[in-house]
């Protein structure tokens, strides 16, 4: 069994909890294995750029001490010549690192991006319960789009930055060891500064990470739900809460940016300083170490200076985008990190079940909270229709949610012809399993997609059959482009009646031993509503059907009725019989169908 505290879990738990930088590291170079062939290539491109780099400083201080003061104007312009075409080479490798290198990045971000999706498919009902739908997508867009940038630029930038600055250092030792030892010592703090100022810019940008979420998940609900703001005439409101997430970010960047800009500034700093410490140190060998160390020695070691300070600089400025790309990682492992869905070991599949359904002392929780079951038991036998009454928060919608294992259950088990759930593989139970629910589903396209989703292979006549048990095979033929008509973003073009229909065609497609119908019909109108029981009825024969409903006359024909309360089921017979009881379904019963005049006495009434 899953634990209670299991269910309640978000990404954000997983988030916080220590993953070894080793780890970490392991998993990010995994994503480099595809595509070997490019990284080496691109770290070949990097290679030759470092290597060439040293070229100038090295030629320079040839042509200061020899070809300049020799007048060897020949030697001279064949230098030139020749560092020109090394210029060419590096263009060259510039383009190269450039263009395959950001190709390998984004394909890296494409394998995440997939691998992440095929996760957040295999994720139970729970995560979904506490995860926002704006949060996951920053994921999967903004932080995987950095992380392709450092899968890129981290390595070349790190080996560059390594060759270089040990390359400038070995060539100025050949200038003078002694001002090279010199220079060398001030490294340290480099590395003092950047290493005290990681953990506050982790933090930092990780703040600013989920503001972003934030921001994502705002918007992602003000525009669904956008028709709702308008009716209500509450523009103001959800620019409130927009603007106040807006406002975090900006203040969780700010912090980053501070963080950031005081590194930049030390590490600055500390690399200007090479410059002085050059001159003044160099200054002093030129008067004091004549036969050593010259004018053009200097010169030279000022020039070459820079490719030791370079690399330094380089590091500056990838930092951000190191830390981007790490916090941007480790938001992606966080969710791959959440258990999916699996299979018990000896579970097998269930093919064509009659039907035959029983719960047996189910106890049930959400969280760590109050029990939303109680040791639930009762059968329904294959192909009948047991319906299922009560007070909102009663536990109805739950029992409906157990049964294709969207939740685990605390205790006890459920059975379909008389096999464990746990015992079935979760596809194939749920492949046995319709649903019907009052706040209908559907996704952006046409009409035959979204009957098709019922059975992904079926045949246009399948489709057409489907249709017409539903009774929207006419409406959709009316139409200038029928079964490839678009119905808008979740089916906003079609009303509430159209869209059960389509989603009962879904289930006719899918041809179910077990249904559930959840409020199916309590959002439409009666005249509606009466028309859509005509396709339900059908729908119903020869299966093993659920039934939760409000409206108790809808559910009067069932051939049994659990009333449940708080959990527990308090009565349970037929409609006659549960009336006869003069229990809580009576009176259920009675106030739904109560004379409002009665209710509302005459003479209470102002009337002028």
């Amino acid at each position: 069994m899953q634990s209670v505290t299991e269910v309640g879990k978000t990404a954000k738990d997983y988030e916080n909890l220590n993953v070894s930088s080793k780890g970490l590291f392991k998993r990010f170079a995994h994503y480099y294995r595809p595509y070997r062939g490019t990284f080496f290539f691109d770290m070949l491109c990097s290679f030759i750029l470092a290597v060439s780099g040293l070229l100038y400083p090295i030629l320079s201080r040839y042509t200061l001490n020899t070809f300049i003061p020799n007048a060897m104007l020949k030697e001279l312009l064949l230098a030139c010549a020749g560092l020109l075409g090394v210029y060419f080479l590096r263009a060259f490798m510039k383009y190269c690192i450039n263009y395959y290198g950001h190709v390998m990045g984004v394909n890296m971000q494409a394998d995440m991006r997939s691998e992440l999706f095929r996760h957040l498919e295999g994720l139970p009902y729970s995560f979904y319960d506490n995860n926002e739908t704006g949060q996951l997508m920053t994921r999967m867009t903004n932080d995987l789009f950095d992380v392709a940038e450092l899968a890129h630029h981290g390595p070349e930038n790190i080996f560059i930055t390594s060759f270089m600055t040990v390359g400038a250092f070995v060539y100025l030792c050949t200038i003078n060891w002694k001002l090279s030892l010199i220079v060398f010592a001030f490294l340290p703090l480099l590395f003092i500064i950047a290493w005290k100022s990681r953990k506050q810019m982790t933090k930092a940008f990780q703040k600013s990470r989920e503001e972003i979420g934030g921001i994502n998940a705002t918007l992602e609900n003000s525009i669904a739900g956008i028709r709702v703001t308008k009716a209500y005439a509450n523009g103001e409101h959800e620019q409130e809460r927009f603007e106040k997430n807006n406002r975090g970010y900006v203040k969780a960047r700010s912090k980053a940016y501070k963080a950031m800009g005081t590194f930049s500034a030390n590490m600055g700093f500390v690399s200007e300083l090479y410059n002085v410490v050059v001159l003044v140190a160099g200054g002093l060998f030129c008067i004091y170490d004549k036969d050593n160390f010259n004018y053009a020695d200097l010169v030279a070691f000022m020039i070459s200076i820079n490719l030791f300070i370079s690399p330094i600089q380089t590091l500056i400025a990838f930092f951000e985008q190191l830390q981007d790309g790490i916090t941007g990682f480790k938001r992606f492992v966080a969710i791959i990190d959440v258990p999916v869905e699996q299979d018990a070991d000896d579970a097998q599949d269930i093919v064509n079940p009659t039907g035959d359904l029983r719960f047996e002392n189910v106890t049930f929780a959400y969280s760590d909270k109050r029990d939303i079951l109680t040791d639930v038991s009762f059968e329904i036998p294959a192909g009948k229709t047991y319906a299922f009454v009560g007070a909102s928060g009663g536990g109805k919608t739950t029992i409906c949610h157990l049964i294709p294992k969207f939740y685990k259950l605390k205790d006890g088990m459920i059975y379909v012809d008389n096999i464990p759930i746990d015992k079935i593989t979760n596809n194939s139970l749920r492949q046995s399993i319709g649903i019907v629910q009052q706040d209908v589903f559907l996704f952006t396209g046409t009409f035959r997609e979204n009957i098709s989703y019922g059975k992904m292979d079926a045949t246009e006549e399948e489709i057409i059959e489907a249709a017409k048990r539903a009774n929207i095979h006419d409406y959709i033929v009316s139409l200038p482009d029928g079964y490839d008509t678009q119905i808008g973003e979740r089916g906003i073009k079609l009303s509430g009646g159209q869209k059960q229909r389509l989603s009962i065609a879904r289930v006719f497609l899918k041809n179910p031993s077990i249904l559930i119908l959840d409020e199916a019909t309590s959002a439409l109108d009666n005249t509606t509503e009466a028309l859509i029981q005509r396709s339900l009825f059908d729908l119903c024969k020869g299966r093993t059907t659920l039934i939760v409903a409000h409206r108790l006359s809808t559910i009067r024909s069932a051939d049994r009725i659990f009333v449940i309360d708080r959990g527990e089921i308090k009565e349970e017979g037929t409609h006659e019989e549960l009336m006869s009881k003069n229990g809580i379904y009576k009176s259920l019963y009675d106030s739904q169908f109560a004379d409002l005049s009665s209710l509302i006495p005459m003479d209470s009434v102002n009337i002028g």
